[in-house]
């Protein structure tokens, strides 16, 4: 057992699940409430996605980087967007001295429901993937619009990297969060980005948000 607690807690990442409590609500302020996020979902285009067709993340060696360098600094105030989520999520947060770069503090994963007290093991989701923003009308938005969305923190939320790797490009209907308790709140979040900046929505995509948000309290 004391090897197994000691592997734990060098891992940064607890293998025990967050004590039991109450539908998980931690969202990025500006999230439509469960009432709101059904009604804007109802008003939703719905369409069959677009094609990928042009759609290049990659940075490196002058790529199209369609959505811009990641973690840009959108408000100019010194600090990139990896660096304001962490601040934001995480607890206990220490900073690098005289930079805003976080480099210690505990993530209360959403997704998962275990802690993460590595930093390095956390990463920033897209709630609205990217490549699904691409699909949806972002293909046709000027770069300036795109590299505003990437960097929109209503739509960014530190997890554990490991569920971010496995959730990928993913839509609603083809993943949720492992803990089901978030699936309300990861909702909330998902409409909320697809209605700011005017999103289409796949059939199977609005019934998988649409049996979500039933689970709202």
């Amino acid at each position: 057992m004391r090897w197994l607690l000691l592997i734990i807690l060098l891992a940064g990442c607890s293998a025990l699940p967050l004590s039991p409590g109450p539908q998980v609500d931690r969202v990025p302020t500006g999230t439509l409430d469960a009432a709101s996020a059904r009604t804007s979902l109802a008003a939703l285009v719905v369409a069959t996605p677009g094609r990928l067709d042009g759609y290049v993340r990659d940075c490196a060696d002058g790529q199209a980087c369609v959505f811009g360098q990641p973690w840009f600094d959108t408000d100019g105030d010194g600090c990139d967007q990896r660096s304001q989520v962490l601040a934001r999520d995480l607890s206990g947060v220490t900073r690098k001295p005289g930079r805003c770069s976080v480099q210690s503090g505990s993530l209360d994963d959403p997704y998962t429901g275990t802690r993460v007290t590595t930093v390095s093991k956390i990463q920033i989701d897209h709630v609205v993937p990217l490549a699904e923003m691409w699909r949806s009308g972002a293909a046709g938005w000027p770069a300036e619009k795109r590299v505003a969305a990437a960097n929109d923190l209503r739509n960014l939320v530190a997890v554990s990297g490991k569920v971010n790797q496995s959730k990928g490009d993913k839509t609603p209907d083809e993943w949720m969060p492992p803990n089901a308790s978030y699936a309300c709140s990861y909702s909330r979040i998902y409409v909320t980005v697809k209605v700011a900046y005017g999103l289409s929505v796949a059939p199977a995509e609005r019934s998988a948000l649409e049996q979500a948000l039933t689970s709202c309290g």
